[in-house]
């Protein structure tokens, strides 16, 4: 019987695959079938082309593409993608033994973070809110962040990432643009959004004014690389100025302080003199704010007297997230659970609940001052990795190794001045930065030993 089905088994195979095939077509329909017959060269692509799905599963991720082009919603991309790339990491990790981890202080800090956040899941005052949000994304972010670190191993790698980034960027802020001068999705009459009626996470102004401020390190990095191609470098001058313009149509000023910093660090390089730096930075942020046109805003504009309504609802927000520490010192109210318990913990009750619009008291109302301090950890992590990567470098120059750190250190200190007034703590970009700034240092150091 043995022998029988080894001489005849492409045979047996062939009718139980048939079998199979005809059974999805008449349960389920020609669809399901047709996706049996597509598996197979689907899980070969995924493992081929597996840094590809990795770099698309995270500027979908982040970038949020299929909401901007609403017509690609149904065909689930950012699901397919993580199935993919888990699909190769296996493969790799497990079988081919290709992918070769690898273990740094910072990847050490990161983990000590996701521990207390969870712990912040545990013991959230609404857990099933934290659970779903740690299930939802935390996880992502945790999983991704090793998958990034150990993936990216070489410098063509980081050139895909960063044309990724500033095509997506680019991409996104030409949709805002173009609701802007539509007219669709404005929020209080003149800050544009993107698929807001399809609850997308750019259907908010401040929102997408992160998601636009992102790929402004990556744009000046690259117009600034006087090593960069001729042709990368128009591209990223015309993309900077569209980035930063869908900026200013979102009319939100933490995305403009954010901008105002990248480009002053960018310019900082070049002059060396603080007080220019500091005097055109100034000049550079009143100017995209005129043409942004704050005043004009119904809420913080010119027309509201005194502090204005939008500021007057930050110190609100601000002020319930340290009665929300002070009460739970250690573990805080719990990830995701700021906006839950703002009534209970705001000097001020207006009918409805805010988000704390700022990034630094979201991790103290919602992790405690345990988890700030953790947090601040893996900041100055981060920046004490960039460093030393760009000290490693000037001993053999590399100007791969230039760009990539310098695009990511204008990136964290973007991040830390936007997130004074944009809520950005458990969210992408710091993690982005994160994990190519571990794979980046495990390359130079590598590339240095040659």
């Amino acid at each position: 019987m043995v022998n029988w089905y080894k001489n005849n088994y492409l045979l047996i195979n062939g009718l139980l695959i048939t079998v199979l095939i005809s059974v999805l077509y008449l349960l389920f329909g020609p669809i399901a079938a047709f996706a049996l017959l597509l598996l197979p060269f689907a899980g070969f692509l995924a493992i081929r082309l597996s840094t590809v799905f990795v770099i698309l599963f995270i500027l979908f991720s982040y970038f949020r593409i299929h909401e901007a082009f609403v017509v690609l919603m149904p065909l689930k991309i950012p699901k397919l993608l993580a199935l993919a790339s888990l699909l190769a990491i296996a493969w790799h990790l497990f079988i081919s033994k290709t992918l070769k981890p690898h273990w740094s202080s910072t990847h050490l800090i990161f983990v000590i973070w996701f521990a207390w956040l969870t712990v912040c899941v545990f013991s959230a005052s609404n857990r099933g809110v934290a659970i779903e949000y740690w299930s939802g994304v935390l996880v992502k972010v945790f999983i991704m962040v090793f998958v990034i670190s150990w993936w990216l191993t070489r410098f063509s790698h980081f050139s895909f990432v960063r044309l990724g980034i500033m095509i997506s960027g680019v991409t996104i802020s030409l949709v805002a643009l173009n609701n802007k001068m539509n007219g669709v999705g404005l929020v209080e009459g003149s800050r544009v959004t993107i698929s807001r009626e399809y609850r997308s996470q750019l259907g908010d102004p401040n929102d997408l004014s992160l998601v636009l401020m992102f790929p402004v390190s990556f744009l000046a990095a690259e117009l600034f690389d006087s090593n960069a191609n001729k042709y990368r470098r128009i591209f990223a001058g015309v993309g900077l100025i569209l980035a930063i313009s869908g900026v200013i149509a979102t009319q939100s000023r933490g995305g403009l302080l954010g901008i105002a910093a990248i480009l002053s660090f960018f310019l900082y390089q070049k002059v060396k003199n603080p007080v220019v730096v500091a005097i055109f930075g100034v000049l550079g942020m009143l100017a995209m704010m005129v043409f942004a046109g704050i005043a004009d805003r119904q809420s913080g504009g010119a027309t509201e007297s005194g502090v204005d309504e939008s500021a007057m609802g930050r110190i609100y927000a601000w002020q319930a997230a340290i009665n929300m520490a002070i009460a739970n010192p250690f573990t805080g109210v719990g990830v995701n659970n700021f906006f839950v318990n703002y009534y209970f913990y705001s000097p001020h009750w207006d009918g409805k609940n805010h988000a704390v619009h700022s990034t630094w008291f979201q991790v103290l109302g919602e992790t405690g001052f345990v988890g700030l301090c953790v947090f601040l950890l893996v900041i100055a992590a981060i920046y004490r990795s960039l460093s030393r990567v760009l000290c490693i470098n000037k001993l053999k120059f590399n100007p791969d190794v230039a760009v990539n750190a310098n695009a990511l250190k204008a990136g964290l200190i973007g991040f830390m001045v936007a997130g004074t007034f944009l809520t950005q703590a458990f969210t992408w970009p710091l993690y982005i930065i994160l994990s190519l700034t571990i794979a980046l240092e495990k390359l130079t150091i590598e590339n240095n030993k040659e």
